[in-house]
C-alpha cells in the first residue's frame, strides 16, 4: 500500500496526541495514551485514557476521541477525518475507529512497545480470529426466535438508517 507523505499537519496533530498521553497520565487520569481527530484542517476531538480514573474499561484514548467527535459533528460517521494516537490502537480501538469509518489512522508507539510497559494486547490479536467456541472466554450461542423476529422485523423496516 502506498500511505501518503506526512504533512506538518500530520506531525503537529501527533505531538498533541503524545503530549495529551503525557500530561493525562501525569495528571493519573489512565495510562499512556492520547489522541487527537481531525478532518479539513480542524480539531474535532481530543482524547486521553480515562480508563481508571472513570473505571471505565472502554474509556481508551482513541475510543473518547471518538466519542467527542461524533458528538461534536453531530454524526456517527468521520469519514474524511484521520486519528493521530501516541500509540497503535488495540484491537477494541481499531475496531471503533473502522465502525467510525476513519479514513486514516498515523500512531507514534507501536502494540509492541506498549507491551514491554506492560500493555500487551497480543492475547487479544490471537483470540479475535478464533470461532467462539475455541476462545478462552465462555460463549455460548443460544439461537432464540424472538431474537431472529426482531432482526426480521429490522429488515423489514422501511425507515431505517443504516450504519
Amino acid at each position: 500500500m502506498n500511505l501518503p507523505p506526512l504533512t506538518p499537519e500530520d506531525h503537529a496533530a501527533l505531538a498533541q496526541a503524545i503530549a495529551l498521553s503525557r500530561v493525562h497520565m501525569q495528571a493519573n487520569d489512565g495510562g499512556p495514551f492520547g489522541a487527537v481527530i481531525m478532518r479539513g484542517g480542524r480539531v474535532l476531538s481530543e482524547g486521553w485514557n480515562k480508563v481508571t480514573s472513570t473505571r471505565d474499561p472502554t474509556a481508551h484514548a482513541e475510543v473518547v476521541a471518538i466519542r467527542l467527535a461524533c458528538e461534536a459533528v453531530g454524526d456517527y460517521s468521520l469519514k474524511g477525518a484521520t486519528l493521530y494516537s501516541s500509540c497503535e490502537p488495540c484491537p477494541m480501538c481499531l475496531a471503533a475507529a473502522y465502525w467510525a469509518r476513519l479514513d486514516r489512522i498515523v500512531y507514534a508507539n507501536s502494540r509492541e512497545d506498549a507491551a514491554a510497559i506492560g500493555f500487551d494486547d497480543a492475547f487479544l490479536y490471537e483470540e479475535l480470529p478464533k470461532a467462539p467456541q475455541a476462545r478462552a472466554m465462555v460463549m455460548q450461542h443460544v439461537p432464540s426466535h424472538d431474537a431472529q423476529s426482531v432482526f426480521a422485523a429490522w429488515d423489514a423496516k422501511t425507515d431505517k438508517q443504516l450504519y
